[in-house]
């Protein structure tokens, strides 16, 4: 009888955000360091005082109404960004500032990280299907991963906020890449707005904070760092 422990689940989806609170972009695979995913809200959008352009504001983040209408996507490792016209701007082109500047109606730049971090807290999110299932089930119609703006969505059987149950334990996911997830994802007004490809969805934060504290999805920090692929299975690790 064969005693290998059943998979968790399977990467479904893999995302990256090039530019802080922009929509990103879906990869097949990528390299995943302790950082995070490769690249991944390494650029932001930055006020004049040096606050992180955001959904909401904070000591580090300043909201910025209109940057869920933009994407953001590495030609190699220049981010390019979409607007709502179609114009496409490369990020080391200098009239990104002031096209950027015009879209959110004030002065700004796009910038690197530095000494800042741009993660809100912590370097990666996942969530389950079994999660958006019985998020979807409460909230009265099908939930859209991409409003969560999760780095992975891993393909679960069942309904219920299975990846609540894996905090403080440490997963595989493919042959290389272990992580330790650390605390479930609270969630802000952000799931509610409307991005690129999707509209307003009210309401979204209520049902979350009705159903589980305003948590959905998790928090996790890379043990080893390693690369991995769309289909690869996530994994109890040591």
């Amino acid at each position: 009888m064969s005693t290998a422990v059943p998979p968790l689940g399977r990467l479904a989806t893999l995302r990256r955000y090039p530019v802080k609170s922009l929509v990103g972009e879906t990869l097949a695979g990528v390299h995943v360091g302790t950082r995070g995913v490769e690249g991944d809200r390494l650029w932001s959008v930055r006020d004049l005082d040096g606050k992180l352009g955001s959904g909401k504001s904070t000591r580090r983040f300043r909201r910025m109404d209109g940057l869920l209408d933009l994407t953001a996507a590495y030609d190699g490792d220049v981010p390019v960004i979409g607007f709502p016209d179609g114009t496409r701007v490369r990020g080391d082109d200098e009239a990104v500032h002031a096209a950027l500047s015009a879209h959110v109606g004030r002065p700004v730049t796009l910038a690197r990280e530095e000494d800042v971090s741009h993660f809100d807290d912590g370097p990666l999110h996942l969530v389950t299907t079994a999660s958006l299932r019985h998020v979807s089930r409460a909230h009265g119609r099908v939930v859209d991963p991409r409003r969560l703006r999760p780095n992975f969505v891993l393909e679960t059987e069942g309904e219920g906020m299975v990846e609540d149950g894996w905090v403080g334990t440490r997963i595989a996911l493919g042959d290389e890449l272990v992580v330790e997830i650390v605390q479930p994802m609270p969630r802000c007004v952000m799931v509610d707005l409307p991005q690129a490809g999707l509209p307003t969805d009210g309401g979204l934060l209520r049902t979350v904070t009705d159903l589980n504290q305003a948590c959905l999805g998790v928090l996790a920090t890379v043990v080893r760092p390693g690369t991995v692929a769309i289909g690869d299975e996530a994994r109890p690790a040591p």
